[in-house]
């Protein structure tokens, strides 16, 4: 690729890749380029992500080995996305949604299928830390816009602006992205102290207070707030000893204790939950909160309906528009999403969907066991995954999604990348 650029030293980056097309090395360069590309535009695009990953399908193919796809597609953290696509796919048989709404509940699965081969691909590029670094630049853009927004509203993106702060998007995506970059944090910024390397954990921990500090005095979701204590517990336990746990535990506390009373928007994110509850039990009407409670006790009586193979693939929006014929208020609202990812799952595959999606999320959390950056990342992707799929269906929705497939596909081809190299070869008999 560097040749071609010598040669040509007016030529377009396209030209560029495509002159690299017989170079086994630049075409794995270019499909890395792509990558960074998507972590890039997630969180400021819908349409970009989707193009740029046709884009990185398509430089992917001529570098396959089938064989070496083969025994990766074998294992199980690559087969399980796959088995929950393909009951998605076969769930469409038995629902009795239309074609059209069983199909549209079938293409949120469909980005799982990448999780495969962003394994394949990672376990032999030595650049995944690119992808990281990308997207951990693109939040830290994003926050200093939101700054910005947060000062002067007539800046946003968005026509229904209801929340200061939210360039595009909505803050639910904004505060997932910038609570995973800040906990993920906490492990390069706690090696580089150790290291000696002061100036970049002062930088890094630069970063990670402004994204914090963003979420406090700007905007942040209330799922955020309670997964984040839950991301940092998980550092603490993971790398810290038990006294230095203790100690930061309780300078949390103070400090959260000091940070909600400065802070009249994180005060008012957190008495929302109360004030949903007290709007739905006693007002009647829709709320975060009250209507959660309600969807997840409708869920249940439909899972109670067909516990084994649930009801289908799209089933999920008809069963709550015939469980809300003849009601009122919150408990009239019809969705075609129970918040909560088990939920989901429950309701269109029975106990089947329950058993591959549990074993996804076993099997990826085994695959961090290890030490290092990549271990540490990909964990914490899955905790927050979990935790926030509580109350949503975040593996299945579009940006909390593609942050999963991602998240846990490069860093997982670093872990078996690193993996494969440290181990022992084989001597041959003599």
């Amino acid at each position: 690729m560097t040749d071609a650029i010598r040669r040509e030293p007016g030529a377009s980056w396209l030209s560029v890749i495509w002159s690299a097309r017989h170079d086994p090395a630049a075409r794995i360069l270019n499909i890395d380029l792509l990558t960074v590309l998507i972590v890039l535009l997630l969180p400021w695009s819908t349409s970009g992500v989707a193009i740029a990953a046709v884009l990185w399908l398509v430089a992917l193919i001529p570098t396959i080995e089938p064989r070496a796809l083969l025994r990766s597609l074998l294992r199980p953290i690559a087969a399980l996305p796959i088995a929950l696509f393909a009951l998605a796919l076969v769930g469409t048989l038995w629902s009795d949604a239309s074609w059209g709404a069983r199909l549209h509940a079938v293409s949120p699965t469909a980005k799982l299928l990448l999780l495969p081969l962003l394994f394949y691909h990672f376990e032999r590029s030595p650049r995944g830390l690119w992808v990281f670094i990308a997207f951990l630049a693109s939040c830290t853009l994003l926050m200093v816009v939101s700054w910005a927004v947060a000062f002067e509203p007539d800046l946003t993106l968005k026509d229904d602006a209801t929340m200061r702060g939210i360039f595009v998007k909505n803050y639910i995506a904004q505060s997932h992205e910038f609570a995973l970059c800040a906990v993920a944090l906490a492990y390069p910024i706690m090696m580089a102290v150790r290291a000696g390397r002061t100036r970049l954990a002062a930088l890094l921990a630069v970063i990670a207070f402004s994204l914090l500090a963003n979420m406090v005095f700007v905007v942040v979701s209330r799922t955020a707030l309670v997964t984040i204590p839950v991301m940092l517990a998980v550092f603490a336990l993971l790398h810290l000893k038990w006294r230095t746990t203790i100690f930061a535990a309780s300078a949390a506390i103070l400090l959260a204790g000091m940070v909600w009373n400065v802070s009249p928007d994180l005060r008012a994110t957190g008495n929302k939950f109360l004030a949903d509850w007290q709007q739905t039990t006693v007002q009647s009407n829709p709320s975060g909160v009250g209507s959660r409670l309600e969807f997840w006790q409708k869920s249940l009586r439909f899972i109670a309906e067909a516990p084994v193979i649930g009801h289908g693939t799209g089933s999920t929006r008809g069963l709550f528009e015939k469980a809300a014929a003849g009601q009122v208020g919150f408990r009239a609202e019809v969705v075609a999403n129970p918040h909560n990812q088990t939920l989901a799952v429950a309701i269109q595959w029975g106990v089947f969907g329950i058993v591959v999606l549990l074993a996804l999320w076993w099997k990826h959390l085994t695959l961090f066991r290890g030490e290092g950056l990549a271990a540490w990342i990909g964990l914490l992707v899955i905790v927050q995954n979990i935790f926030t799929s509580l109350f949503n269906s975040h593996l299945f929705d579009f940006h909390e999604g593609w942050i999963y497939v991602l998240g846990v596909g490069v860093a997982g081809g670093m872990v078996l990348g690193a993996k494969r190299d440290t181990e022992p070869v084989a001597s041959l008999p003599s």
